[in-house]
């Protein structure tokens, strides 16, 4: 029949697999299979059901995405769900895996469908700027109801397969093989004469949204509230809107017209590029191919603070047990006191149950006692920036792990390679950089050091992906990648507050451009302090630079939002900040000490001197091959800082933006400040006309 499409006969049953690994995505090739196998079928009079079902670790998980944007090649996705839909004889998906996207599509173009257990369909297009364009935005609302199926499009999260059941977006969850359930569906479908009833004829499920659209406005509103400029979302719930108003026909039409608009959009071409440079970020160039991590069944944090708690508690959260040893009892009882409560906010907010809590925090034990990690296979070092006091645990670590364990620090900016220097075994540490907090940000990077084997690097990736994080290799160097790059943002905040920006102006410069909250906004969310400590210990070049307006904030006490004032006043209980009179006055008295006289300063101005030179920095972290490529980049940024899923990451906007327009006014800016001048790579590719997309590797290498 076809390479990747199978038809088995059971009886007068007929079984189509679809086989085309790794997730069988719905190409071309597997199409015309699937176009072919049932038009056959059709036409077989011994054939009196079919079976629809996907070989290997899952129902199709999508569509083939790398066709988006090329000639479409017959037959479409929606062509091959009409042709199943319409068919005379039942069809019954059986779903596993993770029936997403265009497999889902497929699967609501058949008649029934049953799902293994752990089944997580969904319709996860919003994430790729996009919206299911081959009818899962009419399918769906007919089948479970227009406000139940808002969440799932605009979401764009998979349910399990019990929620489905519940929805009726599924009609059987089977006990043993799926394949072999639906059979025994289907003959009871025969047998029974259960008439045909396609998704698209049904209107029993929109009919309370047609006499009444209250609830579904409501519901729209409510899915569509933040999403921070995003256009699929608001697409998606239009289009779910299709449903309600016109016959079937017609609103499939109009899907499709929303579907082809976003495709071309250049949103949806920045969410696409994020999808893939996620992809290969943990990817490795001169890793071995037959490397294997370690196995990681015990692990151990070293200190009870926000990063240790929650690092330890992402572990618990993947069902891995961990130790956390602290110097103190008083500050190990704080700690894990803080990650019970932690889990009791998830559980009063209906995210996890009490048993789950209890389940969790008995994955986790505290000790004070080193000797007690002796049988952890990863450890963790997450304890002050301090050099000396992390090599000296190294020190210790080295003496009490066993052998095969892996030894990590959390550093966010120090050296790497001086600290595995404190052992005698530097090839069995790395760098695994988390982002506070910890239990929520997805961004790991993982800093490879100068001596780390394959091995460690490939045991580290692994477990990053165990805890659900986003890993992304870097290299060693102040800072990795993010913390380098906003080094370069925060050396021009200051200098813009003296020559004449408040706070609050370049705040909401920032946030109109696109993140969740500016940079002074977010230093004190941090914690004024932490900066402050870093400059006193390792001089003014520490973290962002020289930082005359924050230094003096802290010297009057004012940390931030624990301290209730910093570049902000905070009210008692509040979680924004009011412009504070003191600190204009501040800003003002420390630039006329330092003769600079102020200016007015547009929002663009602030977005071309904070943005502009994190690009030229990400230029010579490329250039360095301190990360391997460009979207390494756009990935740690989006993930790790808010920098908006909509433009993609820093340097793939800065390609839509043009290199040369970069180069230019960072030449511009760079006559008042001659460290603005743009990267030699910057200038390179600007030169000839290309744009970072054109580097395979964080080397210049020609397309």
């Amino acid at each position: 029949m076809s390479s990747v499409v199978d038809v088995r006969r059971d009886g007068d049953i007929a079984v189509v697999t679809i086989d085309n690994p790794p997730v069988n995505a719905l190409g071309h090739a597997v199409r015309s299979g699937l176009h072919a196998a049932m038009r056959e079928l059709r036409d077989d009079a011994s054939v009196k059901a079919v079976v629809l079902a996907g070989a290997g670790r899952t129902f199709p998980a999508g569509a083939d995405i790398t066709e988006f944007g090329n000639p479409l090649q017959p037959p479409g996705l929606g062509e091959v769900i009409e042709q199943i839909e319409a068919m005379p004889k039942p069809v019954i998906a059986a779903l596993h895996g993770t029936p997403l996207g265009g497999g889902f599509e497929l699967a609501l173009g058949c008649h029934w469908r049953v799902a293994a257990k752990g089944t997580r369909p969904g319709l996860p297009e919003v994430k790729l700027g996009i919206l299911p364009g081959a009818g899962g935005t009419q399918r769906l609302p007919r089948l479970i109801g227009p406000v139940e199926a808002l969440p799932i499009i605009v979401g764009g999260e998979p349910i399990p397969a019990e929620r489905a059941l519940q929805l009726g977006a599924i009609d059987e969850i089977a006990e043993g093989d799926v394949i072999e359930a639906a059979i025994a569906f289907a003959r009871r479908v025969l047998a029974e004469k259960r008439p045909i009833v396609r998704v698209s004829e049904r209107e029993d499920k929109i009919a309370a949204a047609r006499a009444d659209r209250s609830a579904f406005e409501a519901a729209a509103a409510e899915a569509t509230a933040r999403t921070r400029g995003l256009e699929a979302p608001v697409a998606c719930a239009k289009a779910v809107g299709f449903a309600i108003d016109l016959p079937f026909a017609e609103g499939l039409k109009r899907e499709h017209a929303l579907f082809l608009d976003l495709v071309k959009s250049d949103q949806s071409k920045a969410q696409r590029h994020l999808f893939f440079a996620e992809r290969e970020a943990a990817k490795v160039a001169d890793m071995p191919k037959d490397t294997k991590p370690r196995p990681v069944v015990r692990a151990a944090v070293i200190g009870a603070g926000t990063m240790g708690g929650g690092i330890s508690m992402c572990f618990a959260n993947a069902g891995i047990p961990v130790t956390i040893v602290d110097a103190t009892e008083e500050a190990l009882q704080r700690g894990l006191g803080t990650i019970e409560k932690n889990y009791g906010i998830s559980v009063s907010r209906g995210r996890m149950s009490a048993d789950d809590l209890t389940a969790r925090m008995g994955l986790i034990s505290g000790t004070t006692d080193m000797t007690a990690v002796a049988d952890a296979d990863i450890i963790i070092e997450a304890v002050f920036e301090e050099m000396e006091v992390k090599r000296d645990i190294f020190g210790r670590l080295d003496r009490i792990a066993k052998p095969s364990a892996v030894l990590a620090t959390n550093t966010s900016y120090l050296d790497v390679n001086e600290i595995a220097r404190a052992t005698g075994r530097p090839g069995s540490v790395l760098g695994m950089h988390f982002f506070s907090p910890a239990n929520v940000m997805k961004l790991l990077e993982i800093v490879r050091g100068k001596a780390t084997e394959p091995e460690v690097l490939a045991t580290a990736i692994d477990v990053a992906r165990k805890l659900k994080k986003v890993p992304v290799v870097v290299g060693v160097c102040f800072g990795f990648v993010g913390n380098r790059m906003l080094r370069a943002r925060s050396l021009e905040s200051e200098r813009l507050l003296l020559e004449g920006a408040s706070p609050a102006q370049v705040d909401r410069a920032l946030t109109d451009f696109g993140f969740p909250m500016g940079p002074f906004a977010m230093i004190d969310l941090a914690g004024l302090d932490i900066g402050w400590r870093i400059r006193k210990a390792m001089g003014p070049t520490a973290d962002g630079g020289p930082a005359p307006i924050a230094d003096q904030l802290c010297e009057m006490g004012r940390f931030g939002q624990k301290t209730g004032r910093g570049f902000y006043i905070y009210e008692k209980g509040a979680r924004g900040g009011t412009p504070d009179p003191e600190v204009a006055a501040l800003i003002e008295r420390t630039a006329a000490d330092m003769g600079i006289v102020r200016r007015e300063i547009s929002d663009e101005e602030i977005v071309e001197r904070l943005i502009y030179p994190m690009i030229s920095e990400g230029a010579k972290i490329l250039d360095e091959g301190i990360a391997q490529r460009p979207g390494d980049i756009d990935i740690v940024w989006v993930n790790g800082y808010g920098f908006p899923v909509r433009l993609g990451g820093p340097m793939h906007w800065a390609d839509t933006v043009g290199l040369a327009h970069i180069r230019d006014r960072l030449r511009h800016w760079a006559q008042f400040n001659p460290a603005l001048q743009p990267a030699p790579l910057l200038e390179r590719l600007a030169d000839e006309g290309r744009g970072f997309a054109s580097l395979r590797t964080g080397r210049d290498k020609a397309a």
